[in-house]
């Protein structure tokens, strides 16, 4: 189903450029709370965003939009995505909005909306939206004068949401004594981050916790961690932490200051809790761009996997699904569904250290658990998007690379959700043999879509 607004994770966009004009962000907020209309009381919306310079034009209109359409609105000012996530469940709130293009470069910014529970809606309320923000203009049906709603700002948010956080480490537990540095990529968690991870006992040395509104993720965080990888070899910390611009996203970093990404970081916590009996049906979930060595990692500690497309919100869906507690994506996004309700750097980081802890080994030798297939990734752009399955040579290309490779790889193509380009990613065992394959098919991709 083609969507005008939402793509795979919300809406997202170049700022003051359709669709992330305060115009439509207005019409969104309208639309949202027309959506959420309740029978004996107003509608309730908590807002939060990163530090985008844009967040200030975003919030003001999506506020403005839902207190037109009679709502109340709950300002959090800058928090992490899981932040907002937790704060609309526990302020029995209708709906959270987070104003953030996560990982993105300052410029651009973006929309995700949570339910009531916390969990991000799903496709089908999100079409709903949709049809509605074109609609409601025309209708021309705001709130009487006297049902105009409000805005208020939520001064303890900060607060609560670090008491969240500490909450899901054990309480016999702390981080005394170990020495952690944490790249806040001058994001959402600017705050948050350091003060968590204080409180419970660590010595943290803070990187890039100063926004201005302009160098959210700009060589920094989870995109960029090869200062903190310097960083933690310099400090002789006992690990890195990197964060994306929204929080949602962890990378880490080991006492030598290696990068692990977020397959690694999976097979390690599935691995602790199947040795501990505590891995709902002996399985985690993730999407089908996570390496096959995190399958085989699995297997051989007697668990198994689950794939998905592409998206954190899939994998959640999954697990909620299926009953399970443990899934992510290899980018990152990691989510421990007993413990928050979508994916979050700080929980995750959390989880790493409680198994280090408790096994008393470094992250060095816990990363010694999985052995990674080699993978070529290439972002081909495209200037229309016709059906994969129509693309003759393009299929031809696939399925060429697919037999050589047999059972020793796997071949994975895809259209971006939020880009003008198609994925390509080829998995094996000779990465010379992966390249010419992955050649071939964006090349075939190039041919067919220009």
């Amino acid at each position: 189903m083609t969507r005008k607004y939402f793509g795979t994770d919300g809406i997202r966009g170049l700022a003051n450029r359709e669709p992330m004009t305060a115009h439509t962000v207005q019409r969104l907020g309208r639309a949202l709370a027309a959506r959420l209309s309740h029978p004996t009381r107003k509608p309730r919306v908590v807002i939060g965003k990163d530090t985008r310079l844009s967040g200030y034009l975003f919030e003001t209109a999506l506020a403005s939009g839902v207190v037109a359409q009679g709502g109340d609105v709950w300002l959090t000012g800058p928090l992490p995505t899981p932040a907002i996530a937790f704060l609309t469940a526990s302020m029995r709130a209708d709906a959270g909005v987070v104003i953030s293009a996560s990982h993105n470069p300052h410029q651009d910014n973006g929309i995700k909306l949570f339910g009531p529970d916390g969990f991000k809606l799903n496709d089908a309320l999100e079409s709903e939206i949709e049809a509605l923000i074109d609609s409601i203009e025309a209708e021309n049906q705001g709130a009487d004068a006297d049902d105009i709603g409000s805005a208020t700002r939520v001064d303890d948010a900060v607060g609560r949401y670090v008491v969240f956080c500490k909450h899901t480490f054990p309480r016999h537990l702390s981080l005394d004594g170990i020495h952690l540095v944490v790249d806040c990529a001058h994001g959402a968690a600017y705050r948050t981050a350091p003060l968590v991870f204080e409180e419970l006992g660590a010595t943290v040395t803070v990187l890039n916790a100063s926004p201005n509104g302009k160098n959210i993720n700009q060589d920094s965080g989870a995109l960029h961690p090869e200062g903190l990888c310097e960083a933690v070899r310099q400090e002789k910390a006992h690990l890195g932490i990197a964060l994306d611009g929204d929080a949602d996203r962890l990378i880490l970093v080991d006492e030598q200051g290696e990068l692990l990404d977020g397959d690694t970081v999976l097979a390690i916590c599935a691995r602790d809790l199947l040795k501990q009996n505590r891995l709902p049906r002996r399985t985690a979930v993730a999407t089908v761009m996570s390496n096959l060595g995190l399958e085989h990692a699995l297997r051989s500690a007697g668990g198994k996997l689950i794939r998905t497309q592409v998206g954190d919100r899939y994998v959640v869906e999954a697990m909620r699904e299926g009953g399970f507690h443990l899934g992510g994506e290899s980018s990152g996004h990691l989510i421990f569904l007993d413990r928050s309700s979508t994916g979050d750097g700080i929980i995750a980081a959390l989880a790493v250290l409680e198994v280090m802890i408790r096994s008393e080994k470094s992250l060095g030798e816990l990363r010694k658990c999985i052995s990674q297939f080699p993978q070529v990734l290439l972002n081909v752009p495209v200037a229309n998007k016709p059906a994969l399955d129509t693309l003759a040579e393009v299929q031809k290309s696939i399925q060429d690379a697919q037999q050589q490779l047999r059972d020793e790889g796997r071949v994975l193509v895809r259209y971006s959700g939020t880009e003008m380009k198609a994925r390509v990613m080829v998995e094996g065992v000779q990465e010379e043999l992966l390249r010419q394959h992955a050649d071939n098919i964006a090349e075939s991709l190039r041919l067919a879509c220009s």
